[in-house]
């Protein structure tokens, strides 16, 4: 029995109901970690404005030997160049940058080819920085301290995102399991892993479990993450239990990317365990039609977190 697929009609109030939920608990959470990312990362950006000089600097000498400058040069252009684009702008070397931004250059790569490497680099982001942002580097002047303030307050505003965000992504993670816990043991459930070797059929009754991995595949066998797997009280016949991929989105553009993902894995379990290998989402955020048509086509379904009482639909 579907639980929310088949009812497009309640959708635009669940989305609605949604999004204001993901809201409410950004606002308590996300202020506190982006005033403790931003004051760490603009630190960060006044060192590699020291180490280049303001800008005005940037050199092959000063990228070996300050690798963990790059992030912030690369938020420091207009546009801000994600690491793919500039590695494909400056044709670069893809070890090369991705080793740099965690804070070295790569000790086997032949110096001519660093040496190449680093030219075209510095020069596409010379090129490219945002003079709007760094006046001074079309007026010659020194800036005051106001302006490399300011200058390293922006520029800490864009990298702190992308510092912040996997940290937000985490704990929203960790709130959804951990509501998802406390409704099964309220419910007589108990938290305890598939035995060893007997596979997610072999799960007791009544039992739950989070980030199991589930083999699939004939030939070549490979493992499915999955969040939540729970084998109800009364166990289905085929003795799958329900599995559960909690699911949060803080924009609607990252969902549609993504949605692909969960179709794959729906039908990579299908193939492995037979049509009771149900995929259930449980959301929370900002998930619109197109997400959710697009899912509801692939045979998927979910429950909504602002209404988790839909898990008794399971037959949980």
């Amino acid at each position: 029995m579907a639980i929310n697929a088949d009812r497009p009609h309640l959708w635009k109030l669940d989305i609605a109901a949604s999004v204001d939920l993901f809201n409410a608990w950004f606002m308590n959470f996300a202020p506190a970690t982006y005033r403790k990312t931003r004051l760490k990362t603009t630190e960060v950006v006044r060192e590699a404005l020291s180490l280049t000089n303001d800008l005005r600097s940037i050199t092959p000498d000063v990228l070996a030997k300050y690798p963990n400058v790059l992030p912030t040069l690369r938020m420091s252009t207009a546009p801000p160049l994600a690491r793919d684009r500039l590695i494909g702008l400056a044709h670069a070397n893809k070890n090369l940058v991705l080793t740099m931004e965690e804070g070295s250059i790569p000790p086997r790569l032949q110096k001519s080819v660093l040496a190449d490497n680093l030219k075209s680099i510095c020069g596409i982001l010379a090129r490219l920085l945002d003079k709007d942002i760094f006046p001074w580097l079309e007026t010659g002047k020194d800036p005051s301290e106001e302006e490399r303030y300011r200058a390293s307050t922006i520029i800490a505003d864009r990298l702190c995102g992308s510092v912040a965000d996997p940290i937000i992504r985490n704990a929203q993670e960790h709130r959804q399991l951990a509501l998802i816990e406390d409704y099964l043991r309220h419910r007589g459930y108990v938290k305890k892993p598939p035995a060893g070797g007997a596979g997610i059929r072999g799960m007791e009754p009544g039992t739950f479990a989070f980030r199991v991995n589930v083999p699939v595949g004939d030939e070549l066998k490979v493992n499915v993450p999955i969040d939540v797997v729970i084998q109800p009280k009364v166990v289905r016949k085929s003795g799958i239990p329900i599995l559960i991929e909690a699911k949060s989105a803080g924009d609607f553009t990252n969902t549609n990317k993504r949605r692909k993902e969960e179709a794959t894995k729906v039908h990579q379990l299908r193939a492995a365990y037979g049509d009771d290998a149900k995929l259930i989402l449980f959301l929370c955020g900002y998930f619109d039609g197109g997400y959710l048509g697009y899912e509801a086509t692939e045979g998927l379904d979910w429950i909504w977190e602002h209404r988790i009482d839909d898990l008794l639909k399971l037959g949980i």
